[in-house]
């Protein structure tokens, strides 16, 4: 196993672990939210300046500018409910799977990093999509953050179905 893939391993494990644990309060949530969203938002920056495909760029794009706005929603509403996102394990192992995944991308260039940028974001929304089914929404007590978690669910969907797309066209035409 590679380190790219040991990363993404690491990243889903982390949100799929918190179906395991103990239920997060809805501080922890919160925080869980706006960590995975940073997460993609850096990685998404770095293909934006990384890449030289138009689609691959594109794509990136489009995470950093909705998942930008999924944690403006998500800080307005912690704002207004007057809680403070709590840091917890799997917010951690996130940042650090994050921070890995940069780390790990930043050595690669051109189809290489086409593919491992794409590779991961397919993993990543899956593991974000088990998290939010299996553990943040089943978990939220709240009912403005639920509401706001299965409000985004289709984004994230729609996110998934996009990176599993543009890794078939990546495949096909060998990164170029």
């Amino acid at each position: 196993m590679n380190k790219l893939s040991f990363t993404v391993a690491v990243a889903a494990f982390a949100l799929a672990g918190a179906v395991h644990a103990q239920a997060p309060n809805d501080a922890q949530i919160a925080h869980v939210v706006v960590t995975a969203n940073q997460v993609d938002i850096d990685a998404g920056k770095l293909a934006k300046m990384r890449s030289k495909n138009k689609e691959v760029k594109d794509f990136a794009q489009l995470m950093v500018t909705d998942h930008t706005g999924v944690n403006k929603s998500a800080t307005e509403l912690v704002t207004k409910l007057h809680v403070t996102p709590e840091s917890n394990a799997t917010s951690q192992s996130l940042q650090k799977g994050g921070d890995e995944n940069v780390a790990a991308l930043k050595k690669l260039s051109g189809a290489a990093f086409d593919k491992a940028y794409v590779d991961h974001e397919v993993a990543y929304h899956e593991a974000v999509l088990s998290a939010v089914d299996k553990t943040l929404i089943p978990s939220a007590q709240n009912a403005e953050l639920k509401a706001l978690l299965v409000k985004v669910r289709p984004a994230f969907v729609a996110h998934l179905d996009h990176a599993k797309h543009l890794q078939a066209e990546l495949a096909k035409t060998g990164g170029k």
